[in-house]
């Protein structure tokens, strides 16, 4: 039984209400002991003396008599069409029956929403268990500014988009296995700014231990798919991994480092400038890395579990 938040009785309460009508108090002193209205306590008394225990549970609001309501052939008639993937504006035209009806039909069906039928996508878990064995690699959009914006004052008043002001270019780099991660805001996200990124978060990773990188992840953007980007990755040896069209959770890793950034960096204080937000990135790294700890890495520090990873890899290498 879910009982709404300002319920003022529970099936324990609704007892005590018949048991202390039977022991004598009158129906003003128990309402006025339960902070309740007279006539819901004659209910509860009602309903206690002629049904006993189960007479004090909740029961369905609906009614007894739905007199306007659909026959369970039509209602199964717009079940079936429902799950050939017809509108219900399409449906209510086709039996004659006004929207409102075809909606309560479908929402009673779980079917308000054409996605719900969609096959449930498995989950698609996995970390590699050495460093450097793939790197997950994304860009984000900023927009420029030169004074607050409603995004963080939270009120548009007195506020003007300052002309001419562009876009920053988030681009960020982090390892599937230990999760130290790597980021930039540079001007744009063509093909050359991507190679010259991927180049200094290779070097990073080489510093902390990282010096072998198999493989790259990316979604399937202008400078991930240009041939500059391609060059780079024949240059260092590594393998180009492109997630699939529109299916922004194979690169996981990336966009929830993404949502991370723009909770805790980007959108967390007021800055003044983009600038100043640019130039607060580098100790939010140090802090990602060196001190925030990971529920999926047993509560260690990505700098941590990239140590620890290294040597249980070497370790095992030698014996």
């Amino acid at each position: 039984m879910n009982l709404h938040s300002l319920a003022r009785t529970t099936p324990r309460s609704r007892a005590l209400i018949v048991d202390r009508h039977r022991a004598g108090l009158g129906d003003a002193v128990i309402a006025g002991q339960l902070g309740i209205d007279r006539k819901t306590v004659r209910k509860w008394v009602r309903r206690g003396s002629a049904e006993g225990p189960s007479g004090l549970s909740d029961r369905s609001s609906r009614p007894h008599r739905s007199p306007m309501r659909l026959a369970k052939e039509w209602r199964d008639a717009v079940v079936s069409l429902r799950r050939l993937r017809f509108t219900q504006n399409w449906i209510a035209g086709t039996l004659g029956v006004t929207k409102a009806r075809i909606q309560r039909v479908c929402a009673s069906a779980g079917l308000a929403r054409l996605s719900a039928l969609d096959p449930v996508q498995p989950e698609n878990r996995y970390v590699r268990s050495r460093p450097g064995e793939l790197i997950h690699v994304d860009t984000k959009k900023l927009g420029r500014f030169a004074r607050p914006g409603h995004r963080v004052t939270g009120t548009r008043k007195g506020y003007t988009a300052a002309r001419g002001s562009g876009w920053d270019f988030l681009h960020v780099a982090i390892d599937d296995a230990s999760r130290l991660a790597y980021a930039e805001v540079l001007s744009n996200e063509r093909g050359e700014s991507c190679v010259a990124f991927l180049r200094r978060a290779v070097a990073f990773f080489a510093r902390h231990g990282i010096r072998r990188i198999e493989r790259v992840m990316s979604d399937n953007g202008s400078g991930y798919i240009s041939g500059p980007f391609a060059d780079v990755l024949r240059d260092l040896e590594v393998r180009h991994i492109r997630t699939k069209p529109y299916t922004p959770r194979t690169n996981g890793k990336a966009e929830r480092l993404i949502q991370t950034m723009l909770r805790t960096w980007a959108y967390i204080r007021t800055y003044e400038t983009s600038d100043d937000r640019t130039i607060a990135l580098a100790p939010w790294l140090r802090w990602y890395n060196r001190q925030r700890s990971h529920g999926s890495l047993e509560d260690r520090t990505p700098l941590e579990t990239a140590r620890l990873l290294n040597r249980d890899n070497l370790l095992k290498h030698h014996s």
